[in-house]
């Protein structure tokens, strides 16, 4: 596809760089602006946590240079430190439930070094969630983090109690040497736990902010400046519109300019998608990233920084993944009105006791107030939506799906539209011949070795497919002498005494050579998305070599069972038309956009959805990132680029469109999963919080005890494990 004509506007962008620094935070971190990822309103200078939701913020603008998140680096440690103290509180506290512990230390000091194990991890490393739970109170937003420091505080300061004043219960919640149940051991491993669960999210979040830097890495750090003086290496921030830049073969373009002198084929596949190196000449448009060839070039820079095709590229990606909603927002809402709910459930059971009960009101309340708060923590609710997404992201490996986020899997089973890039998604992404078409009295391998022994020497792709031809019939080629190529038509040259002629119509009409002979079967080939190049031998045409870039085996039945399932399907391409069109009637595709840039895609993918559509978008190019980050679901082709994969929600390992199927029911399964989860979740706190505030002591004299409110959270959590691992067993 020829961009000369293309007319490239875009939006500016401006990104900074952060140098590393030995300090946690830097000074250049504190001016920077951070923002939410789930409520895009929440922007402020410096890290910090979102005032809504509770999460971390995120740089808004991600460089190649940017460090790891400062709060995981933070959370891993404070995960360390709770993984090492909890072990043991668990051990004391559990072993006595199931062997005698008593040989070894009674349960007196037993509860005494939990306490001493406990409090560090609940108040040291459990610090951050205690922090965002006073943030939500004071901004009136309580969400999971409010449960999470009430439910671990509320366990940690009545199991604190129970050891300094045992006497304050009442004597049937004592054992016989005195003590009282204790739940260290419940509040220690919950905030383990949310701490593992916080360290994977981030993890996640990280991720995505690889494909800006991937696609930042695509251009070059430094430039060669034509001077006065001769040519002098720079820094890529020192060019200036109107400088004129050497370009020599195996080099990347610095900057989007204009060509001025000389003459090469430039590899535009990281914007175009097409595998096919474009030719450049005087007046061609050349852009930041693209390879050069073979040919020296002088381009004069038109456009640098921020408003480069490159960075605005870049800017695209960023804008668009932060534009996705988290699927914790489900569970933000849920906590807006469950948290007050439970709260005042506890507060009204403390109260109750102590108003209506005769003796010991106060005793009793604690401990109804204390189960309450312990049996609605939500672990079974935090656990609900990980451990499906888990056991569905190791399901879709092992059948060759790579699952990057929840929302991906959320969103895929409501996909109505699949947008699907043709190169190397819908097809393999790399030409081949096809057919060598000989007149009567010709030998098709006679042409084949003429035409690769012109080719030979060439890097590009079409010459390659046509040497890789010859070479697999083991044809020997030829020397050739005077060589010359025709810019944009063909090449010529003599070979054993006979003047060769390889090329386009318009070389064998420079030649004054007919193809009147072989136009129809030319025409067919053509149809069939094939690239025809003439060979003539002394002025005589004598046929012509088809190459073209073969449709994936098993792309027209993935499509048709698509498209059974009720699916829309929209073909995207940088190709031309002509080749666009013969692909899409192979297929039976019926929307087909041709000749489009990387920013035509994005446009293309917004179209859709601001139509109400759940937009899937598949391809394996770089140009296609945008449009992967755009969609509702990113699905990237594993045999594509890794900025592709970046960018994409799920990405099918071997570039086989027959996985988006089974990604599509490995959707429905899991939100299936969750569902259920949810429900396992709600009605064990529906059921466990009325009784633990002793709804049932007036009729049956039932006051739930803190230990079997902690063992009904545990089962609510088996539960919630038990049917994710299903997903194991389950056929997509």
């Amino acid at each position: 596809m020829n961009m000369n004509n293309k007319k490239q506007d875009f939006p500016a962008c401006h990104h900074h760089s952060n140098k590393k620094s030995s300090e946690p935070i830097t000074k250049k971190m504190l001016d920077a602006f951070y923002i939410c990822p789930m409520h895009e309103e929440i922007r402020q200078k410096g890290p910090g946590n979102c005032s809504i939701c509770g999460m971390a913020l995120e740089a808004e603008i991600v460089t190649s240079e940017t460090e790891e998140n400062p709060e995981l680096i933070d959370f891993r440690r404070r995960f360390l430190i709770a993984l090492i103290l909890t072990i043991p509180v668990v051990v004391l506290e559990m072993g006595g439930h199931f062997f005698s512990l008593e040989a070894i230390i009674s349960n007196k000091y037993s509860q005494w070094i939990q306490l001493f194990l406990a409090t560090p991890v609940v108040l040291c490393s459990g610090l951050p969630f205690f922090t965002r739970a006073i943030q939500s109170v004071q901004q009136k937003s309580l969400n999971m983090f409010t449960l999470i420091a009430m439910g671990t505080g509320i366990a940690l300061i009545y199991s604190i109690i129970s050891v300094f004043i045992p006497d304050l219960f009442p004597s049937s919640f004592r054992g016989a040497d005195g003590t009282v149940p204790v739940y260290f051991e419940a509040a220690s491993v919950i905030i383990a736990l949310v701490l593992l669960g916080q360290i994977l999210e981030l993890k996640a979040r990280e991720r995505t902010s690889g494909a800006i830097k991937a696609l930042l890495g695509l251009a070059p750090k430094t430039a060669r400046l034509i001077t006065k003086d001769g040519d002098q290496e720079v820094n890529i921030d020192d060019i200036k519109i109107g400088d004129l830049l050497r370009i020599r073969p195996g080099e990347k373009i610095p900057v989007d300019g204009v060509v001025i002198d000389g003459e090469s084929y430039i590899d535009e596949s990281m914007i175009t998608g097409e595998a096919m190196p474009i030719q450049k000449y005087k007046t061609s448009l050349v852009i930041t990233g693209t390879l050069n060839k073979n040919g020296s070039l002088t381009i004069e820079a038109k456009k640098i920084g921020s408003d480069t095709m490159l960075a605005n590229i870049v800017d695209m990606v960023a804008k668009a993944q932060r534009s996705r909603a988290p699927i914790q927002r489900m569970a933000d809402s849920v906590s807006g009105w469950f948290v007050p709910i439970v709260i005042l459930i506890a507060f009204i059971a403390f109260i109750a006791w102590n108003i209506l009960a005769t003796s010991q009101g106060f005793s009793y309340g604690l401990i109804a107030a204390v189960s309450v708060l312990i049996i609605a923590c939500p672990c079974a609710l935090g656990l609900a939506t990980p451990m499906s997404i888990m056991a569905a992201v190791g399901k879709g490996a092992k059948h060759g799906i790579l699952i990057k986020n929840a929302e991906s899997l959320e969103i895929l089973e409501k996909v109505d539209t699949i947008i699907v890039d043709k190169t190397g998604t819908l097809t393999e992404g790399r030409p081949k011949l096809t057919e060598v078409h000989a007149l009567e009295g010709m030998d098709q391998d006679k042409i084949l070795q003429f035409a690769a022994s012109l080719e030979q020497g060439s890097e590009h792709p079409l010459a390659m497919a046509i040497i890789q031809g010859a070479k697999d019939k083991t044809i020997n080629l030829l020397t050739v002498k005077s060589f010359k190529a025709i810019t944009g038509k063909g090449i010529v040259g003599i070979i054993s005494k006979k003047t060769i002629a390889l090329g386009n119509k318009a070389l064998m009409e420079e030649l004054n050579i007919s193809t009147d002979s072989i136009q129809q079967e030319s025409d067919i080939a053509r149809q069939e998305s094939a690239s025809v190049m003439f060979i003539a031998v002394d002025n005589k045409i004598v046929g012509f070599i088809a190459v073209s870039d073969a449709i994936k085996k098993s792309a027209y039945h993935a499509l048709q069972a698509l498209k059974a399932s009720g699916i829309k399907i929209i073909m995207l391409t940088g190709d031309n038309k002509f080749t666009a069109d013969a692909v899409a009637k192979k297929l039976a595709i019926d929307i087909v956009y041709s000749d489009v840039l990387p920013a035509d895609k994005h446009r293309i993918v917004e179209e859709y959805r601001s139509k109400g559509a759940i937009v899937a978008m598949a391809g394996d190019g770089i140009n296609d990132a945008p449009a992967l980050a755009a969609a509702h679901v990113g699905i990237a082709m594993g045999t594509g680029t890794d900025v592709a994969m970046e960018s994409a929600g799920v990405t099918l390992l071997r570039g086989d469109l027959a996985c988006l199927i089974q990604a599509i029911n490995l959707s429905k399964a899991t939100m299936n999963n969750i569902r259920q989860n949810l429900f396992f979740a709600f009605f064990y706190n529906a059921a466990g919080i009325p009784i633990a505030a002793g709804i049932l002591y007036p009729v049956f004299g039932i006051l739930l005890s803190p230990i079997l409110a902690a063992a009904a959270m545990s089962l609510s959590s088996l539960s919630v494990i038990a049917n994710a691992l299903r997903l194991n067993f389950k056929k997509i």
